[in-house]
């Protein structure tokens, strides 16, 4: 049988690993320096987790993959900040830590919906969550820290689309009005702009479907809703990225794809003429109710969500050349009946600190030069019948085409002097 991976997920082969190596060493680097903090959270949980009363995502409604197993229903993590959330609130880390509380993640997540350019089943995100401080300031830091990591991976072709939810005052008030304006349109619109209706019909604007109804065109605008302290808080978060020189487009219908977001919310988009459809870079958003959901005291937070396949792409497209893998540093060349002497000076050469490759098939010298040139290596040692009696080998250096013959218990100084020369 011709087995294949399974639809919407895909292998990183070794020739493609060091573009990832590169993304994630870039993420650890911007997150340190923003002091954030890595946490690692199970692939999957309990359903509940993500699957909270009255959600009317299509992530939780549409893309989840759950199943039961003994007495409980567990679904593969579609998203992170949920897990971090409950992890945070189970281990009393409000009790812990200084505040805000600061973590970054990635891994793979989850989602059944269709595999398309930049997007797929299983796919890989990095994302940050900076619980315990409700600040306009730290909005503005979550945007820039995202901003920081796409700019070293050379894209620059973006832009800030952001807005305000509003408090839970101007969302109730606002949900009323949408309810009250979209009740003589409902059934005009898609199957699943019925459930939001029921649900939530502030998601009816996120609509793919049917975002040129004129119902959705037309509709009551949240601004008009906003309390005065919404109004003042967004309008605090404006004048950081004012003050931070980054530029931003104020999008009124944007509402993200989650229900837990609160005040703040934003999208960076690709404005590269190659993104197509998929050209949200990262985006995110505040949340004050989800620490009390699971548990822990009234806090807010705020954090994103960055696909690192979409990433790759976009840097791709911009130009972006990835480094190589670190080159080999030492081959082993083995002639004739030398036994485990390539293996065991090998193995001395990586415990200096050194990448080794030992050649393990019975060939020609002519042959095991081949791979010496394809794999790059910097010093080649050379060893046959007679450097085992004598103890020696022949150490080539690449660079400069020099070889000379040294004793094993030599190779450590030796490697020292070309290191430094």
């Amino acid at each position: 049988m011709d087995y294949q991976t399974p639809r919407g997920t895909y292998d990183i082969l070794p020739d493609e690993i060091g573009k990832w190596h590169e993304i994630e060493e870039i993420i650890r680097r911007t997150c340190q320096r923003y002091r954030y903090n890595e946490i690692r959270t199970p692939y999957f949980e309990s359903t509940e987790v993500f699957a909270r009363e009255g959600d009317s995502s299509d992530m939780v409604n549409k893309e989840m993959y759950t199943f039961n197993m003994g007495d409980g229903s567990f679904t593969l993590r579609p998203e992170g900040t949920a897990g971090a959330i409950r992890a945070f609130d189970q281990h009393k880390l409000y009790g812990a830590m200084e505040m805000p509380a600061k973590f970054y993640y990635m891994g793979p997540m989850f989602r059944h919906e269709k595999p398309q350019k930049g997007r797929q089943r299983q796919f890989t995100q990095f994302g940050i969550e900076a619980i315990g401080c409700k600040s306009p300031e730290l909005d503005a830091e979550t945007i820039a820290l995202g901003i920081d990591v796409i700019r070293q991976l050379g894209i620059r072709q973006i832009k800030v689309c952001i807005n305000t939810l509003g408090d839970e005052v101007s969302r109730r008030s606002y949900r009323e009005a949408l309810k009250e304006y979209f009740r003589p349109y409902v059934d005009e619109l898609c199957e699943d702009c019925h459930r939001r209706y029921r649900q939530n019909p502030l998601r009816i604007l996120d609509c793919k479907v049917d975002a040129d109804h004129p119902a959705i065109l037309n509709a009551p605008k949240l601004a008009d809703y906003l309390t005065q302290e919404s109004k003042d808080y967004f309008a605090r978060v404006l004048r950081c990225l004012d003050d931070l020189g980054i530029p931003y487009e104020i999008d009124d219908r944007l509402v993200r794809g989650l229900d837990y977001y609160t005040d703040t919310v934003y999208e960076v988009i690709s404005t590269s003429p190659n993104s197509g459809a998929q050209a949200t870079v990262f985006g995110g958003g505040r949340y004050d109710n989800l620490v009390s959901y699971f548990g822990g005291p009234e806090m807010s937070g705020i954090g994103f969500g960055m696909g690192l396949e979409r990433l790759i792409m976009l840097a791709e497209e911009e130009g972006h050349v990835f480094r190589p893998e670190r080159p080999l540093d030492c081959y082993m060349i083995g002639l004739g009946q030398v036994g485990s002497t390539p293996l065991v000076l090998g193995q001395k050469l990586r415990e200096l600190g050194y990448s080794v490759e030992v050649n393990y098939i019975e060939r020609s010298l002519k042959s095991q030069f081949k791979s010496t040139d394809r794999l790059g290596a910097r010093y080649i040692f050379i060893i046959g019948e007679e450097e085992v009696a004598s103890k020696t080998v022949n150490l080539k250096n690449t660079a400069d085409k020099s070889q000379i013959t040294i004793g094993w218990d030599e190779i450590p100084d030796v490697m020292k002097k070309l290191e430094e020369k």
